[in-house]
């Protein structure tokens, strides 16, 4: 059985953003809180490349973004990231399916 190849749904230089994730803290200490509180923001940034990853299955596309605000990249699965100018539809739908 041969492993299939997925291909990007991104090019290099498009314009991402991580799609929305649930973002309710359930906690009542200040201190965790102040802990949280940074990595809860919506993030944008610029596809850089396309790095493939082998799993059990397949092999997976995953992108080097540079997220505005930062210097160096991180690499995230493509199925976490969708084009900034689809956002709003995205976020639409997170919250119709979560009702």
């Amino acid at each position: 059985m041969s492993k299939k190849k997925s291909s990007p749904k991104f090019k290099i230089g498009d314009r991402v953003a991580e799609k929305p994730k649930p973002r309710t803290i359930l906690t009542s200490v200040s201190k965790t809180l102040d802990r949280i509180k940074p990595y809860t923001y919506q993030r944008y940034g610029t596809v850089l490349d396309t790095v493939y990853q082998k799993t059990s299955k397949a092999t997976v596309p995953y992108l080097k973004i540079v997220w505005d605000g930062s210097q160096s990249p991180s690499t995230h699965a493509q199925c976490r990231i969708c084009l900034e100018k689809d956002l709003a539809t995205e976020t639409i739908n997170f919250f119709n399916a979560t009702d």
